[in-house]
């Protein structure tokens, strides 16, 4: 578990409204926490974490992933689900196209 997020911004909170310590160590607890937790993270930044595999796994894995998650998110097996959801099947295939692209020019294949 992480905890470095909520301590500092515990200790940032408390210092910065001094007019009110305990409320800016809530309010600091409840962001360190949320930064902590990845909150404001994107999991489009890391292709491997879009695709579910580590960035030392082998070009046979991050292929079967591949492969696996088009199988499942490809707009073309949508069939009989309404608008919205294939719009979603869209966006997620394409993010997932993008991180495979993405992983195949970092290990220097094109």
């Amino acid at each position: 578990m992480r905890w470095t997020g909520k301590l500092l911004g515990f200790l940032a909170g408390a210092v910065l409204l001094r007019a009110n310590p305990l409320l800016g160590a809530v309010i600091g607890l409840l962001i360190g926490h949320a930064l902590d937790a990845g909150w404001f993270a994107t999991r489009r930044d890391d292709p491997y974490a879009v695709l579910g595999v580590r960035q030392d796994a082998s070009d046979a894995e991050v292929e079967q992933a591949y492969r696996r998650l088009m199988a499942r998110h490809h707009p073309d097996r949508q069939i009989g689900v309404g608008e919205v959801q294939k719009r979603k099947s869209e966006r997620r295939a394409r993010d997932i196209n993008r991180a495979y692209d993405r992983v195949r020019a970092l290990r220097g294949r094109r």
